[in-house]
């Protein structure tokens, strides 16, 4: 079959033993590399106030961080799946919260790739434009002449409060097929649920709609259409990128509990203690395992979803094998990511539990981040059953 027209950036991932961008990067990564000390530095001011602070929304949206996944149509980047899981990593490693709001902005927009022309214009031409939503289908949409009438309360929508349009998951009457349906974050009310153990800078509350009307050709039907767009990333498996980028948010978050496991080993002799932390055989070798464990988690996700790209680079459809192992590799990550911090948090001893330190956000974040469920621990289930040949519901890979 012959290849789709657009060509594709194969940038390595840089080293499992840190998340660096190189001086010279530039498009997505050297945005994201100009941004990641202020970031970081804003990390406790971002958890305080459950929400990102808007003049820093404002610069990830200048920089065009929310534009990687629209299409080049619309005047978007359309950036490869490979870049934006790495800028997303890069994020999350400065502050899981940030990289969480990235990944939900930059990869809501990729549904530009299937709403009608008009439709997409009117939400994404704007440059500016920061969209969010909620995919499972909690509202349900009523047809009424020229469009829908909906009604819904969406729990976990992220970064709600900067969205300039919010799309919620509705059953359309006895459709079997479920629809996203875009909503003016003006027509939208936002219920302050997000009070949490961790990612508590997402501002993920819920959103709710009452017999909203809204047009047709605004509304999706991701996973059960051919998109619109013909470039390979409107034809990667939508619910593997999906995945992907979440697991992105955990293996940044792990990357830097491990990092500032090694800084403070460098200065702490624990009490009763005659060496410094670093010096202690246990974190020694602990240190060294979750390395190890990181970093191949961090390089079956690359790799798998490398080889999913150049499938779709090539034209070619992934079959459900290869998408069930982009979701494992994806929750592999997630749940590697996780229990390497909780192990940096324990090393840590007493000085990881105090509210200065941010071993504890860490390992609040990366457990949250293993809750969602593209990641989560039955996401092993579906995988393991179309691995086996069994039957099985293939539409969620």
């Amino acid at each position: 079959m012959k290849a789709r027209s657009r060509a594709s950036n194969h940038s390595a991932w840089p080293s499992f033993a840190a998340v660096t961008l190189p001086p010279h990067a530039d498009g997505p990564l050297g945005a994201v590399r100009s941004l990641v000390p202020e970031v970081r530095a804003r990390a406790a001011e971002t958890e305080a106030a459950r929400r990102l602070p808007p003049d820093l929304v404002t610069a990830m949206a200048d920089a065009g961080l929310f534009r990687m996944a629209v299409p080049q149509s619309l005047g978007g980047l359309e950036t490869d799946a490979t870049t934006i899981i790495r800028a997303i990593e890069a994020l999350a490693c400065a502050d899981g919260a940030t990289g969480w709001n990235l990944m939900i902005g930059a990869t809501t927009a990729v549904l530009a790739g299937w709403l009608p022309d008009d439709a997409a214009k009117e939400i994404y031409g704007d440059p500016g434009v920061i969209t969010g939503g909620v995919f499972a289908p909690r509202g349900r949409a009523r047809p009424v002449p020229g469009g829908y009438e909906v009604s819904g309360r969406w729990p976990f929508a992220s970064g709600c409060q900067h969205c300039d349009w919010l799309a919620g998951g509705c059953v359309v009457d006895d459709d079997p097929i479920p629809r996203m349906l875009f909503f003016p974050r003006d027509d939208v009310s936002i219920i302050d649920t997000w009070t949490v153990s961790g990612l508590a800078g997402t501002g993920s509350h819920d959103m709710a709609v009452d017999d909203l009307f809204v047009p047709a050709g605004r509304e999706v039907a991701v996973g059960f259409a051919e998109p619109r767009e013909p470039g390979p990333l409107y034809h990667f498996p939508i619910f593997g990128l999906l995945a992907s980028v979440v697991a992105a948010v955990g293996l940044g978050i792990g990357r830097a509990a491990l990092d500032e496991l090694t800084e403070l080993a460098d200065v702490k002799t624990p009490t009763l203690a005659s060496r410094r932390l670093a010096e202690q055989p246990i974190t020694q070798v602990e240190l060294a395992k979750a390395e190890a464990a990181l970093g191949a988690a961090r390089a079956l996700l690359t790799h798998t979803v490398a080889r999913t790209w150049a499938t779709t680079v090539d034209g070619q459809e992934v079959d459900d094998t290869d998408r069930a192992r982009l979701r494992a590799a994806a929750t592999h990550a997630a749940q590697t990511a996780a229990s390497v911090t909780r192990a940096m948090y324990e090393l840590g001893g007493g000085s990881s539990i105090y509210a200065t330190s941010p071993l504890q956000r860490h390992f609040r974040d990366a457990h949250v981040v293993t809750q969602h469920m593209l990641v989560a621990p039955p996401t092993y289930g579906l995988a393991g059953r179309v691995l086996l040949g069994l039957p099985d519901d293939t539409v969620l890979l």
